[in-house]
């Protein structure tokens, strides 16, 4: 197996299961029955072999190959043509940096592109190995959407656990580190929404063709696996929404300690106010002061200070200021 080609199977006949070899692709000794061939599309030999393909068209080529792709589903006469996205599930990546996968589905052949690594081939090729893989392309198609949505599902979990796990923290501690921890979470719930929503629009097209390629059965699936796909969204917009809750209550607990420390400054102010006029009026150097020539004048001046604080306190109480 070149680096090109990454996985090469027969779906059904006699050798159904068998992997393919790609010294057999190129010499154009695919077998008759249904097959699946998997690309690396940023690999040259990838580009020169679907080139070569007489009996694809030329967009069916430019969307396998194109390094920029959005969700969508266009149909010919003579197969489907579907790029979806996976959440990137390889170690150390960020999930939101989505995984584009390109199908291009006929009667007796499906070829799928992609760069990164996807877990949702794997889980096919699993199937296949074991006997139990899809036996048309139809299915095929059906199958590896389902295992795409499918390995949402971790995901998405696991944001919903931080998200409920940050709204006890936030009860109980209103630390001010559970902001950066919240945004981060509601960035990235607004952003694989913002991906996975046009892939909804896809599946919904998809399910709704009226090509041969697809039976009853499924388009069934395609159906439960559109289902999946738009229970995610909501999930999703939960998320978001609840993150967005648990902001706006972080920042309101945060403002209300900040107001109540700015209440007592300001009536430790207004307390100490009268205070330093008189201290400061009285120690200005200048003849006249009254009591500078008294030695109990200090303590009746502090005194007076001590009434005043009291009588502070009672107008305030009485003006209910605290």
């Amino acid at each position: 197996m070149s680096k090109a080609m990454i996985y090469a199977y027969q779906l059904n006949g006699e050798q159904a299961g068998k992997a393919l070899e790609w010294t057999a692709i190129c010499e154009g000794k695919a077998p008759e029955d249904a097959h699946w061939l998997h690309f690396d599309y940023t690999e040259a030999e990838t580009h020169s072999w679907l080139q070569e393909q007489d009996d694809l068209h030329d967009i069916v080529v430019e969307t396998l190959l194109s390094e920029e792709t959005r969700p969508r589903t266009s149909v010919f006469d003579d197969g489907v043509l579907l790029t979806l996205r996976g959440i990137n599930l390889n170690p150390d990546s960020d999930p939101q940096d989505m995984v584009s996968i390109r199908i291009w589905a006929s009667k007796t052949r499906v070829i799928t592109a992609r760069h990164r690594r996807l877990l949702s081939a794997q889980d096919v090729v699993e199937r296949i190995e074991s006997g139990d893989g899809p036996r048309t392309t139809g299915e095929f198609v059906a199958l590896f959407a389902e295992r795409l949505i499918a390995r949402m599902q971790q995901v998405i979990t696991a944001m919903e656990d931080k998200v409920e796990e940050i709204e006890e923290r936030a009860l109980e501690t209103h630390a001010k580190s559970l902001r950066s921890e919240i945004a981060d979470l509601r960035r990235q719930a607004v952003a694989l929404r913002r991906y996975l929503k046009p892939q909804q629009e896809a599946m919904q097209q998809l399910q709704n063709t009226r090509i041969a390629l697809f039976s009853d059965e499924d388009r069934a699936q395609l159906r439960e696996t559109t289902n999946h796909l738009t229970r995610y969204l909501e999930e999703l917009e939960a998320i978001r929404d609840r993150a967005a809750i648990t902001q706006e209550e972080l920042a309101s607990v945060i403002a209300e300690q900040l107001n109540n420390r700015m209440y007592v400054l300001s009536i430790v102010a207004a307390l100490f106010l009268p205070l330093g006029f008189l201290t400061g009026l009285l120690g200005i150097n200048v003849g006249g002061i009254p009591g500078a020539d008294d030695t109990s004048a200090f303590a009746l001046f502090c005194l007076m200070l001590a009434i005043l604080i009291a009588v502070q306190v009672v107008v305030f109480r009485i003006k209910r200021w605290f």
